[in-house]
C-alpha cells in the first residue's frame, strides 16, 4: 500500500509540473503531457526511487543516495520528456526547452520526495527504524 501511495503522490507531482511547464507554457497537448507524466513516473519509480536511490550508498547515508537519486532522476526525466515528447508531436527541437525546463523542477521535488520514501514507503531500510520501535 505504501508503494501505491507513492506511485499517486508522484504521478501527481510530475504532472502538475508538466501541465503548468508544458501545457500552459509551452502548449503541448494535454494528452500528450499526461502520457509523457505516465512514463516518466513509471520509470522514474523503478529505476530513480527503487533502483538508484536504495542502493547508491549505504542505507545510513540518506543525503548521499538522495544526491545520487536526483541527479539521475534529472537526467532521467530530461531524457525521457524530450523523447517521448518528440514521439508523440514529432517536433524535437522545440522540446529541448519545455524538456530542460520541467526537468529542473521535477528534480526539486524529486529530493523531498526521496526523503518521503525514506521515512514513510521503506523505512525498514535505513536507520529511522529505530524510531518505529523496531
Amino acid at each position: 500500500m505504501n508503494h501505491a501511495k507513492a506511485l499517486i503522490i508522484k504521478f501527481a507531482m510530475i504532472t502538475a509540473i508538466l501541465l503548468i511547464v508544458m501545457t500552459w507554457i509551452f502548449d503541448i497537448s494535454f494528452v500528450d503531457t499526461l502520457l509523457i507524466s505516465l512514463a516518466l513516473t513509471a520509470l522514474a519509480y523503478m529505476m530513480g526511487d527503487l533502483l538508484i536511490f536504495l542502493n547508491a550508498g549505504k542505507p545510513a547515508d540518506q543525503d548521499t543516495r538522495n544526491a545520487i537519486a536526483t541527479i539521475s532522476d534529472f537526467v532521467l526525466a530530461f531524457l525521457v520528456i524530450w523523447f517521448v515528447g518528440q514521439l508523440l508531436t514529432g517536433d524535437m527541437a522545440q522540446l529541448v526547452t519545455p524538456a530542460l525546463t520541467s526537468a529542473l523542477i521535477i528534480t526539486g521535488g524529486e529530493w523531498f520526495f526521496h526523503k518521503y520514501m525514506d521515512h514513510k514507503v521503506m523505512p525498514e531500510y535505513n536507520e529511522y527504524k529505530s524510531v518505529k520501535g523496531s
